[in-house]
């Protein structure tokens, strides 16, 4: 049952939570570590679940676990045991279905809402290498194993009974390949596909957006195609790219609008929430169905969407 389709009938657009790590990070984390949020899982996983609850008290209907940049490669690196890694994995899953069950038992919090989705993120192999390869591509990898990179994470989170994939940030159509193949040992589940995108036309590897959506328009198992981890003012031209080659709703969740200074590892510019949720606003006009945000939005974001869309 494609839980995207589900929802839409009744509640359009589907609003996505906003960042995470920055979030933690604005809530005094240090996450300047390889595994990035997921090193919070081991450290401090109720400070995620509380983020998590404040973007569905916010408007959120879906919640994206803290499991982007968890994979048993990068905790086995870090030195915990497969077993621990496997662990902490699930409770990414864990901890977000507790903030939606603690928030839904309130039934003022059930008004003019679908009951929230839990999509288990699934990071791609450069948030892995923690080298800002899923903002360029790789070279250095084939599709076999980009699959068996992906296949053990994506076997826990399906496991945990996620209720939708989010295959996100991935910069190469190849990826994106490589997940449509592998979703098919998964028969009963469903994902959104999500790019990093470099300009207005083409994500971060160079490939066009337009070829693909045409590509990922035939795969029954993509409930979504769009992208994340974007400069919001790429993002329209993007939406019409994706709409003249799929029929498949369209999901945005971009940056705030600041930039990452990679050298000094601090963020510059100037975001508001109103801001941003007037360029939402602008998204959903153009067709996106599924909006949110990612690094740098916080709950207050999310609460300006949820004011125009609810």
């Amino acid at each position: 049952m494609n839980p995207i389709e589900n929802i839409l009938k009744e509640f359009s657009p589907i609003i996505l939570d906003g960042a995470l790590a920055t979030e933690l990070e604005n809530r005094g984390c240090n996450i300047n570590d390889a595994l990035w949020s997921a090193k919070i899982l081991a450290e401090n996983p109720k400070m995620i679940e509380k983020v998590h609850y404040d973007y569905f008290c916010a408007g959120a209907d879906c919640a994206i676990t803290s499991s982007y940049q968890a994979s048993i490669e990068g905790f086995i690196k870090k030195g915990f045991s497969k077993d621990e890694a496997v662990s902490l994995i699930k409770r990414s899953v864990t901890i977000a279905k507790k903030a939606r069950e603690d928030f839904w038992k309130e039934p003022s919090n059930r008004v003019n809402r679908a009951f929230p989705l839990i999509a288990g993120s699934v990071g791609p192999y450069g948030a892995y290498l923690a080298d800002g390869s899923e903002y360029r591509g790789y070279s250095s990898i084939n599709e076999e194993n980009l699959i068996n990179f992906h296949r053990p994470r994506m076997e826990i989170l399906v496991g945990e009974k996620v209720d939708i994939l989010a295959c996100e940030t991935l910069p190469s159509l190849l990826e994106a390949k490589a997940i449509v193949k592998l979703l098919k040992e998964f028969p009963e589940t469903y994902c959104w596909i999500s790019f990093s995108c470099k300009n207005a036309l083409e994500i971060s590897d160079g490939t066009p957006i337009s070829e693909c959506a045409k590509f990922l328009d035939s795969c029954e198992q993509v409930a979504a195609i769009g992208v994340n981890c974007t400069a919001p003012q790429y993002v329209q031209s993007l939406i019409e790219e994706i709409k003249k080659n799929s029929n498949k709703p369209v999901v945005v969740y971009p940056n705030s609008g600041e930039e990452y200074d990679a050298n000094s590892k601090t963020w510059h510019g100037n975001s508001s929430c109103k801001s941003y949720s007037c360029n939402a606003k602008g998204w959903f006009d153009k067709g996106a169905s599924i909006i949110g945000g990612c690094c740098r939005t916080t709950p207050e974001d999310i609460k300006a969407i949820a004011k125009w869309a609810r």
